[in-house]
């Protein structure tokens, strides 16, 4: 068995080889090579993912490998010993750590230098840039990321590969450094909904995979102001995807809710940019030139939200969830549909591309899957389907089925 993950190891590094110079999305390693060698010599035997190759967002800790988080402040700032609890899981059912994966800086807006694997002069997204490009790019098998407002499943559209953001809370952020603690939640990318399932029954807290017969899913699709955010070429698609999952015979409501999106919208975004202030407090004050002009921004402006206004928008994410769950019971639909992105991936690095259609999802806590569905020319897309908080396993199957028509 080792001597065929050695050569796997091989295998995979001349695959990186051959692609890296043009996708970067892992973050530069002096001797990749010999650590992994060292890491297959430790694999035990019969582990769930054996051999399973594994990128690690630039945020998390892992063991033997320095966490830069995408900026120039550093790293011995908010370094730590002990390595982040679903890495250590991933690791023990037998993943390899390929690498650390490029992160936009903090996790936020400011881009690293990866490209698109479909197109390299267009974003693969943000801010787990490096983690869904390394999937899409044939990299690994699973990648970690982490999204606070779209940054696994926007990503993941645009760079045609399944994101998984389970509900918050499900994952462990222990040895993550955190964005909004609030709403930070540990994603995972893979090729297939089966790889993500496979990984999530590691990493989530009390999974239990449902037990067949599986019942046929109904779908709702949130009209109104939300849906509107999206761009000619996403909506195009959306309608396609529509009409594909009602032609093979799944019944769709189109239920209108988020009449008041735009205030959900300034809500999370004033929630984020007051979390990110106090998580750096403690090195905001000697380095605040340090930081990049769109995350230094945010920084001060969080640093004038008092604490009686942080304190009623945490309060307005169970409000949203309740609002949003009723509307599902009411219209009698299980998963909401509707577009993983804007559209198809922006032309350029300079942005990682809107993550407005994520961020109700993710300010009320539910588990939401992209799932490749359809393209713009050489770019993907995605469709993003949303679950009641807590029906991540429930998600992750009916998204399997949902997959099998949409590709």
């Amino acid at each position: 068995m080792t001597d065929k993950l050695e050569y796997a190891v091989e295998t995979r590094l001349l695959h990186v080889a051959r692609h890296e110079q043009q996708v970067r999305a892992l973050v530069d390693e002096p001797d990749r090579p010999s650590r992994l060698r060292h890491e297959v010599a430790e694999l035990v035997d019969g582990a769930p993912l054996q051999g399973w190759f594994l990128g690690v967002k630039d945020i998390f800790h892992a063991t033997g490998l320095v966490t830069g988080a995408g900026t120039d402040l550093p790293a011995q700032l908010f370094a730590r010993e002990r390595e982040a609890a679903c890495v250590a899981a991933l690791r023990r059912a037998g993943c390899l750590v390929l690498g650390k994966t490029v992160t936009t800086e903090f996790a936020y807006f400011e881009p690293g230098p990866t490209c698109n694997p479909h197109d390299s002069e267009h974003t693969p997204g943000g801010s787990s840039s490096g983690s869904a490009a390394a999937v899409a790019a044939g990299y690994c098998e699973l990648a970690l990321g982490t999204q606070t407002v779209g940054s696994v499943i926007r990503p993941a559209a645009f760079c045609g590969v399944v994101g998984f953001k389970p509900s918050f809370g499900r994952v462990s952020t222990d040895g993550l450094l955190l964005c909004a603690p609030s709403v930070d939640t540990i994603g995972l990318f893979g090729a297939t909904v089966e790889c993500v399932r496979q990984g999530a029954g590691v990493i989530v807290d009390g999974w239990s995979d449902p037990v067949p017969p599986f019942r046929r899913v109904t779908l709702g699709v949130p009209e109104g102001p939300y849906l509107e955010q999206a761009a000619s070429d996403g909506l195009a698609g959306f309608a396609e995807q529509v009409r594909q999952l009602e032609d093979a015979g799944y019944g769709i409501h189109r239920v209108p809710v988020l009449q008041d999106v735009a205030s959900v919208n300034e809500r999370h975004g004033r929630l984020q940019a007051a979390e990110m202030a106090l998580e750096h407090t403690p090195w905001l004050d000697s380095y605040i030139d340090e930081y990049r002009p769109r995350t230094r921004e945010i920084m001060l402006r969080g640093r004038q939200i008092s604490i009686e206004e942080l304190t009623m928008a945490r309060g307005g994410r169970a409000r949203l969830r309740v609002e949003l769950e009723a509307a599902m019971q009411a219209a009698g639909i299980d998963l909401w549909i509707c577009p993983a992105a804007r559209g198809a991936a922006p032309r350029g690095l300079a942005s990682t591309g809107d993550p407005v259609m994520n961020l109700p999802w993710t300010h009320a806590g539910m588990p939401a899957v992209s799932l490749p569905a359809g393209w713009v020319g050489k770019l993907p897309l995605g469709l993003q389907c949303v679950a009641r908080q807590g029906a991540d396993e429930e998600l992750l199957q009916w998204s399997r089925e949902l997959a099998a028509v949409l590709n």
